[in-house]
């Protein structure tokens, strides 16, 4: 006769009844908080404790101890399980204090690419005089960095949410948490930010060049280009490159102006979103975000125009973002064939 080995039954529904439960959990957990502040101090009313497997395995063997020692009367035994009991219990308290009085405040998130991880930055600061120990941060499944905080101490950790499309990326909810010590409790905290960051579209691999009835000739400075013949000073601008910036005006003044050169012969360019020759709405706006990547690695400029917007020729970072941000957030408008 053959031996099967034996299984743990299945339960189909289980997966789909958890995941249900801890829905509903959070959506009473959002309803109990509102809706928290960019800078928020945990208090222990918001810090919630759960035993561990690691603790319930503590506690069943404590709980067998007990047992033992009561059949027996062994004083030995009895002094050994309510050690190990008390142990328990100054755990669970160090476990919850571990979080109380920490101070998070968001940091900001750069713009990515669609494709790339979003890293959402938090600052956790520890004002107390007690050192914090094994501080995470979470959401679902995407973890930061294990980090210690010392009495005084701020450290940025970083939630890197992965990304498909453009647009704008929220996260409306993080935890923090802690095993320490001993990792026989688990001890967290949730909070709501509805924190937003931006995904600009992903860039095509290929591209073609732009149009080239789409160029513009002009003879005007440029940052990046032509240093020939000083021809005085402006007022600085975003995108200005520091090389150019008039440090012994600005120590006269206490004004930034910028150093202007002429014969810096430069041309402009116009990315035009109706003369791009795909019918796909993302494939358009992908060969459109290679066209500015490429352009600002070369520091030439250019200028976009789209349906609703439009952006004169120009350079410098400040520009790109712009540009790439009208990309990210066009939500079709029209697609002439």
């Amino acid at each position: 006769m053959s031996s099967i080995p034996w299984q743990f039954p299945s339960f189909p529904g289980l997966p789909s009844l958890r995941r249900a439960v801890g829905e509903r959990v959070l959506r009473w957990a959002r309803k109990r908080q509102g809706t928290d502040r960019h800078q928020t101090r945990l208090h222990s009313k918001r810090i919630y404790i759960l035993p561990t497997g690691v603790g319930l395995v503590f506690a069943l063997m404590s709980f067998a101890m007990l047992l033992g020692s009561m059949n027996y009367n062994n004083n030995l035994s009895f002094v050994l399980t309510f050690l190990l009991a008390g142990l328990g219990l100054v755990s669970m308290h160090q476990c919850q204090r571990n979080l109380v009085g920490l101070e998070l405040r968001f940091a900001g998130v750069d713009p990515v690419f669609a494709g790339q991880s979003a890293k959402f930055r938090i600052a956790i600061t520890n004002r107390s005089k007690n050192s914090r120990y094994h501080i995470q941060l979470y959401a679902g499944t995407v973890l930061s960095e294990v980090q210690d905080l010392g009495p005084g101490d701020s450290r940025v950790f970083q939630l890197p949410l992965p990304t498909e499309k453009r647009g704008h990326i929220t996260l409306e909810r993080f935890g923090i948490r802690t095993l320490f010590p001993f990792e026989l409790f688990r001890s967290w905290a949730w909070l709501h930010m509805d924190l937003q960051g931006l995904v600009y579209p992903r860039p095509a691999a290929e591209a073609p060049e732009p149009p080239p009835t789409q160029s513009a000739h002009g003879h005007r400075q440029h940052d990046a280009r032509g240093e020939e013949d000083f021809a005085g000073l402006r007022r600085f601008q975003d995108g200005d490159s520091p090389r150019h910036v008039a440090w012994k005006a600005y120590a006269r003044s206490g004004e930034l102006f910028s150093k202007q050169f002429a014969g810096a012969d430069t041309s402009s360019q116009w990315f035009d979103f109706d003369h791009v020759d795909t019918e796909d709405l993302e494939q358009r706006l992908s060969v459109m975000t290679r066209w500015i990547i490429n352009a600002d690695r070369t520091h030439r400029d250019y200028g976009v125009r789209i349906p609703g917007s439009e952006f004169p020729p120009a350079h410098g970072e400040s520009h790109r973002h712009a540009c790439l941000e009208a990309l990210a957030v066009f939500n079709g408008g029209h697609v002439n064939g």
